[in-house]
């Protein structure tokens, strides 16, 4: 059996076709291993804008409204989509309060 029926030779010397069907995902690791990525049910994207605003840590979120950090957001990223809101309420809410009730960390239920 020859070595081209297992395993294209292509993907063995890096072949042009090889290299353009797969694609690496870029990773934002900073946002992944950021303490706002303990809030159950967190999207990374909100995360990224979290900490571009200066958001670093869960405690500095406490106290504030998360309708004026969305705005914050949108002045560095106008196109932010609007569902990231309900995201930050919900990442408040965890952030002010020490035993967060699991029912409530779900972003559907911060939704106006």
């Amino acid at each position: 059996m020859p070595i081209n029926d297992i395993i294209p030779l292509d993907a063995l010397f890096g072949g042009d076709d090889f290299s353009k069907t797969k694609k690496k995902k870029k990773i934002d690791r900073i946002a992944l291993s950021s303490p706002i990525m303990r809030i159950p049910r967190m999207d990374v994207l909100v995360a990224r804008d979290l900490i571009d605003i200066g958001c670093k840590e869960l405690y500095e979120m406490q106290g504030r409204s998360a309708e004026s950090l969305f705005e914050e957001i949108q002045k560095i990223r106008p196109s932010t989509p609007s569902y990231r809101l309900a995201y930050i309420r919900m990442a408040i809410y965890f952030a002010e309060n020490e035993n967060a009730d699991p029912k409530l960390l779900h972003p559907s239920l911060w939704e106006e």
